[in-house]
């Protein structure tokens, strides 16, 4: 369970004034004292995650955050990274103390509610103050889900981990298919991967790991070269493969080796489907067509890493974009979980394969971009537009 990728976990994130007992519902949720607890208001200063294994869901993280009455500029800054983990998460508990349903948790519920998160209204220390009949109706009138609990003596933690997996998105309930429904057991899928210097030494990169081992899953056959092997590839097998899925930086060379007869697709469309909305990031990568001089291109990294003078990112992208389109493009770049609150400035926002990203995260940064009529695609589908390929590479999903 501690090794599931980072990005297939379910984040389900406590919210809520300070002292309203975030950090002794987590602890109380999974069994552990990961969180310090204390009666000294502000005590969670950072978000503290634990992951955790929440049956049937499987491997979540519970992020602990700080009070959203946090004062002072520090304060300030605490909120703004716990609406940064909030963004991301897939379900959000908003922890009620003592003193009820406050101002501040009412517009906090607004925030909620405008970014489409699952969550439900957990009223704490139950066993200090039964939770009132306004907050009651107030839930009612809101049609809000609440549920209340004493996270010091324990009561109804069992219960709210149900009310909890009853709430997950019924996407996250059911196994997500990365390549299964393209192919059939004993079925023949070529994998081209170049090894570029951005490759991590000793081993293949996340999107190929997991592709191979859905392949496998699905009792196919998987076989995986460099893209200077494609054709000895091609002709050692004793038939043509069913599928080819190529890194997507070298998709022009890959598509102009292997016979139009076969069926050939990127990792990166593959993950625009598997994580985000393969439709919409098609319809913004169309729109690339549309840009003019000066305007601004947002280059959106999930993960942080080494910059090098062949970055796909930060140099070759923005190569072939100002080639293709023949425009002065200005170009900025974000990286990990730093995503822009001001989008509307951008013209398109290209967005890397979202790896490092679960499914729901994803989803709300091209619901994000719609909200502010932006144009957003990512990697693998934008690369195949600029080469001239990417009709060929949709087809397998027609």
């Amino acid at each position: 369970m501690a090794k599931a990728p980072r990005g297939e976990r379910m984040i389900i994130t406590l919210t809520g004034k300070r002292n309203a007992g975030k950090s002794s519902l987590i602890n109380a949720l999974i069994n552990q004292d990961v969180a310090i607890v204390s009666d000294v208001a502000g005590t969670t200063t950072d978000p503290v995650a634990k992951s955790y294994e929440l049956l049937p869901l499987g491997p979540v993280t519970f992020y602990d955050t700080a009070g959203i009455d946090d004062v002072g500029e520090l304060g300030e800054k605490r909120i703004a990274k716990t609406k940064k983990i909030l963004f991301r998460s897939d379900i959000a508990l908003v922890v009620i103390g003592e003193q009820g349903i406050t101002d501040y948790d009412k517009n906090f519920i607004k925030d909620i509610q405008q970014y489409r998160i699952p969550f439900i209204v957990v009223f704490n220390k139950q066993d200090i103050q039964k939770v009132s009949q306004k907050d009651i109706d107030y839930c009612h009138v809101n049609k809000l889900k609440y549920y209340q609990v004493s996270a010091k003596e324990k009561a109804g933690i069992a219960e709210l981990k149900d009310q909890i997996i009853a709430l997950a998105p019924d996407i996250l309930k059911h196994e997500k298919v990365l390549i299964g429904d393209l192919i059939n057991p004993g079925d023949l899928v070529l994998l081209i991967a170049p090894i570029d210097l951005a490759a991590p030494k000793g081993r293949l990169i996340l999107p190929q790991v997991q592709v191979l081992r859905e392949i496998l899953d699905n009792d196919a056959l998987g076989m995986i070269v460099k893209e200077r092997e494609i054709e000895e590839a091609l002709h050692s097998f004793a038939r043509k493969p069913d599928l080819v899925v190529t890194d997507s930086q070298v998709v022009l060379k890959v598509s102009g080796d292997v016979p139009e007869d076969i069926p050939l697709t990127t990792f990166s469309i593959l993950f625009a489907r598997y994580k985000g909305d393969l439709d919409k990031l098609v319809e913004g990568a169309r729109k690339i067509d549309n840009l003019k001089d000066g305007d601004k291109v947002l280059i959106a990294e999930s993960c942080s890493h080494n910059i090098n003078c062949d970055d796909i990112g930060r140099v070759k992208i923005p190569r072939w974009l100002t080639q293709y389109t023949g425009k002065n493009l200005d170009f900025e770049f974000s990286s990990g979980h730093d995503y822009p609150d001001d989008l509307e400035k951008y013209d398109v926002v290209l967005h890397c394969g979202a790896c490092m990203l679960n499914q729901q995260a994803m989803g709300r940064r091209i619901l994000e971009a719609e909200r502010r009529n932006v144009a957003i695609t990512n990697y693998g589908v934008a690369i195949s537009k600029l080469q001239g390929v990417l009709d060929r590479c949709l087809e397998p999903f027609e």
